[in-house]
């Protein structure tokens, strides 16, 4: 008779299980466990909890000369600086561009000109290595709005010493 009962029982919660997963699955009763004023899929404002995002300093290497990597790196700078500022803090960025990076300052096209410009703008800072600049032939006047204090001896050290400098490396891919 205990065998049967507990047969009853998981088969009762199977049925039920399966009949709660198929109502969730088709949408139906979804009003019922979601939060009131929110839909389903629809945009929340994010919450801070922790401190803002105040005295941070990040550095982001730049080694590839796949425009859309470059693209996305810069976009997560602009995007980081917005927060920081819509948060009340303030992010420090500094950009180090070596290898294949250094391509992203060669004849740049009119919307990453207006990027880096913006970054600029806001005291993003841009470094470029020598060592590539000599090893591919570069001439750094060629490049897109750099200036001799722009230079570094190394890009790879440079990333070293600035994370030892308390700068945060954030390197999503390369």
């Amino acid at each position: 008779m205990r065998s049967r009962n507990v047969f009853i029982s998981l088969l009762s919660l199977a049925l039920t299980s399966g009949i709660v997963h198929a109502v969730n699955n088709t949408g139906a009763g979804l009003e019922a466990t979601a939060k009131p004023g929110v839909k389903r899929g629809s945009y929340v404002e994010p919450k801070i909890t922790h401190e803002q995002y105040d005295g941070v300093k990040i550095v982001v290497p730049i080694t590839t000369d796949d425009k859309s990597i470059q693209g996305m790196k810069l976009r997560n700078i602009e995007n980081g600086l917005e927060a920081a500022n819509k948060w009340g803090g303030q992010v420090q960025s500094t950009v180090v561009l070596y290898a294949k990076g250094v391509s992203l300052l060669k004849n740049p096209d009119a919307e990453t000109k207006q990027k880096i410009d913006a970054l600029k703008a806001k005291g993003v800072q841009f470094d470029v290595c020598d060592n590539t600049l000599r090893e591919q032939g570069i001439d750094f006047h060629q490049l897109y709005h750099v200036s001799d204090a722009d230079i570094v001896p190394s890009g790879f050290a440079e990333v070293a010493y600035l994370q030892s400098s308390k700068n945060y490396v954030v390197d999503p891919i390369n």
